[in-house]
């Protein structure tokens, strides 16, 4: 004995119940009011199809395929629908239709309570199966398109990065991404310690929660973000998080429009090309433009170093260290003696020694404001070299060509 015969009856009535179970569920689930997202009548089939799978069971042992309950997962997962919310409704479905059965066997005689008891136990484990398959099909679903989504931002980054991009739909690229249409922009590139490592791991968020919007692209050697400067604290904030992720990171000046991204990638690099020692930090180009002109060109820096501070570098390693270092704190400190004599440990008339000494040996008074320049810029070159090589010997040798 089994309830074919109270399945075939509800059966016939499978469009009224349909209605029934989607108007349940539209009253007592919010996800499911927003007629642009879900309408009725799609609502009223998803129904009909899983009231029809349920049905079926109930005059066979095995379970029926559960493609419709997948079909279920797999629509709300693409229409955005919360999973727990597509499983509550999934669940208000099921209990409409286990009261229309009970309510249709008890005007049957030839229907006792035992069958009744031990087909709810079916039925609701068959709920069980069914819901899991919501769940998974959901879940799967939502990771593609997850993923599918952030292989198209990816790639709407990298053809703002790249200029590849019309001018015509930068406007589309910037509403697909959450930037505004305007600026002001920014462009940050921190170094990644291995291939494919994020160095700004978490940051989208920690941007996001200060109200900063940010798209991003990953590279094997480098994380590129391109951020959103709505307000007036916003880089304060965005340097804020930058920091606070202990990588090295370079970050350019602020640009108008999405078309100049390019170039303020370009300056990114260049600053972070420039930070100075080995461990985190957060280099902004506009803090030190020079020294980001000297790493735009590195030949002609090491020409502008061959030229202006050549005597200075074939001296003995030790005297052309105090040298370099006595200018070095001279430029840091406005081209006071006194605080320069303060910060190295040492006389003023030491520094003034020194100064000459740097005079002497380029020709180059440093009252002049142009040899003055040219010293600046030329120390720069070879902050920049001796950082990278290791010592003023390794620069010489590539600054001649040997």
């Amino acid at each position: 004995m089994n309830l074919s015969g109270v399945a075939a009856a509800l059966h016939a009535r499978l469009p009224e119940l349909a209605g029934k179970m989607a108007s349940r569920i539209r009253s007592e689930v919010d996800a499911y009011q927003d007629e642009a997202l879900i309408s009725l009548e799609s609502l009223r089939e998803s129904c009909a199809a899983n009231a029809e799978l349920a049905l079926k069971h109930l005059d066979r042992e095995d379970p029926a395929e559960a493609e419709a309950a997948r079909e279920t997962g797999r629509a709300r997962a693409q229409q955005g629908v919360p999973l727990a919310d597509t499983l509550r409704a999934y669940r208000i479905g099921s209990e409409l239709l286990w009261t229309e059965i009970v309510v249709e066997a008890r005007t049957r005689p030839d229907v006792p309570d035992g069958l009744l008891v031990s087909e709810s136990a079916k039925f609701w484990a068959l709920f069980g199966r069914y819901a899991e398959a919501v769940a998974v099909t959901y879940r799967e679903t939502a990771a593609e398109l997850t993923s599918r989504g952030l292989a198209r931002r990816s790639a709407l980054v990298e053809a703002l990065f790249t200029g590849i991009i019309a001018e015509g739909t930068l406007w589309e690229a910037a509403r697909e991404l959450g930037l505004p249409e305007q600026g002001p922009f920014a462009v940050a590139v921190a170094e990644a310690a291995a291939p494919g490592e994020e160095p700004l791991a978490g940051a989208e968020a920690a941007l996001r929660g200060a109200d900063v919007p940010s798209a991003w692209r990953l590279l094997p050697d480098q994380q590129l973000a391109l951020v959103a400067l709505p307000s007036g604290r916003s880089e304060d904030a965005c340097l804020r998080v930058l920091r606070q992720s202990r990588a090295r990171v370079g970050f350019s000046p602020r640009f108008a429009s999405l078309r100049d991204a390019p170039q303020a990638l370009r300056f990114a690099r260049l600053a972070l090309a420039g930070l100075p020692g080995a461990g985190p930090g957060v280099a902004r180009f506009d803090d030190n433009p020079l020294a980001m002109v000297v790493a735009a060109a590195p030949a002609e820096a090491a020409h502008l170093v061959e030229v202006t501070l050549r005597p200075v570098l074939d001296l003995p390693a030790a005297e052309r260290s105090r040298l370099l270092r006595t200018l070095e704190q001279w430029f840091a400190s406005g081209g006071s003696a006194d605080a320069t004599a303060a910060s190295l440990f040492v006389h003023p008339n030491t520094v003034r020694y020194r100064l000459r000494r740097v005079e002497e040996l380029t020709g180059r008074l440093l009252s002049d404001p142009r040899a003055t320049a040219d010293i600046g810029a030329a120390l720069q070159a070879v902050g920049g070299a001796l950082q990278a090589v290791g010592g003023a010997r390794d620069f010489d040798s590539r600054s001649r060509g040997s």
